[in-house]
């Protein structure tokens, strides 16, 4: 049965329209580009990037193969996105050569940024960005990666971070992000589930329905964010804001199958929602990609409030087929298509929409929720 009202899904026929919508953040924070005066707050002790112009727009991508045709960028540009954020896999480059300098990334991004579609779309609104395993370097890899340095280099430079940005200066690509003002301040929690992850139990019986590929690992000194990232998001969760996006490469919420995602390190979630119920953090809302489907969550008794998430599936590499997954808090079926995601903030009204949108920019999934709900 699916939730009711405030949490209701939209599957997968209805079109959210939500009215009032706050101003644009074109031109700021450009990826590879000095914001506009007065765009960008100095960070002081605060969040990595502070933006003090409102954002109530955004696109979500993932699954990104720069050697194939990439028929979404006009229908998100048509969905007028005032940021853009890339969940990973945002090129394929995986580090088959062995070599150290990575040649697959640097010949991988220079592909992508001659891509007319994203690189029209770069131009005009800020892009935030983690990665995932073939962005990284590895297949699945996590922290035994030998060359992850160089990969965070080639990341950093690719999406544009200064030197002195915070990001350059730790490990991983984790990053925050708070923009808009009192009221109407969305925070954007970018988190890095590859640099510190550790090593994930292979399953017994590969490809078997919930155990596709690894097992849940409850070893309790495993960790998927490592010590110095969990320490940053306790403090980022604690910072006042009105609606919360934690950006997962992999899924949170998601159980029911054996891929990776935060279940093969139960523990690990579990610590999770216990931060979140702990600093009293309200309106998050989770991000996710890899899976090559899309879908929408809703956990409802995870923390103090219910908790809700969207996976976005491949820009140009879907599944393309029906997955018979297990899903006990999937709001409907997975979309096995190419798609984007596309969230939409009401501040007036204090509403927002999530969707899953086709190549057309028509909504295949979408669930609308209130901020006094989550």
């Amino acid at each position: 049965m699916l939730p009711t009202p405030p949490y209701r899904a939209v599957l997968p026929t209805r079109r959210i329209l939500l009215a009032g919508l706050g101003a644009s953040l074109s031109g700021c924070a450009i990826a590879g580009a000095a914001p506009p005066e007065g765009a960008r707050a100095p960070v002081g002790g605060g969040a990595d990037e502070t933006h003090v112009l409102q954002l109530s727009r955004l696109a979500f991508v993932a699954c990104l193969d720069q050697a194939k045709p990439q028929p979404l960028w006009p229908a998100i540009a048509a969905a007028r996105p005032e940021a853009l954020v890339m969940l990973g896999d945002n090129v394929y480059a995986d580090n088959l050569s062995g070599d150290p300098a990575l040649p697959e990334m640097r010949v991988a991004y220079a592909a992508l940024a001659a891509e007319p579609g994203f690189a029209a779309l770069r131009a005009r609104v800020p892009v935030f960005a983690t990665w995932d395993d073939h962005d990284y370097g590895l297949n699945d890899a996590g922290a035994e990666f030998a060359h992850k340095a160089e990969a965070k280099r080639q990341f950093a430079d690719f999406f544009g971070l200064p030197g002195g940005h915070p990001v350059r200066a730790r490990e991983g690509v984790y990053r925050s992000i708070l923009a808009g003002p009192e009221g109407a301040r969305l925070q954007i929690l970018v988190l890095d589930t590859r640099w510190f992850r550790s090593p994930l139990t292979p399953t017994d019986r590969k490809g078997a329905p919930g155990r596709e590929r690894y097992l849940p690992d409850r070893d309790p000194d495993k960790t998927m964010l490592g010590p110095a990232q969990w320490a940053w998001l306790a403090a980022e969760l604690a910072r006042p804001a009105d609606l919360r996006l934690i950006v997962s490469s992999i899924q949170v919420l998601a159980d029911g199958h054996g891929w990776e995602g935060w279940s093969n390190l139960p523990l690990e979630r579990a610590r999770l929602f216990r931060l979140i119920r702990d600093t009293g953090a309200r309106n998050v809302v989770f991000v996710s990609g890899d899976r090559h489907v899309g879908a929408l969550y809703l956990e409802p008794a995870a923390t103090d409030a219910p908790l809700v998430e969207l996976t976005v599936g491949s820009m140009n590499r879907p599944a393309g087929r029906s997955i018979d997954e297990a899903g006990r808090n999937r709001l409907g079926d997975t979309y096995n298509e190419v798609n984007f995601g596309l969230l939409t903030i009401d501040w007036g009204q204090q509403v927002f929409a999530l969707e899953l949108r086709d190549a057309a920019g028509t909504p295949v999934r979408s669930t609308q929720l209130s901020l006094r709900a989550v």
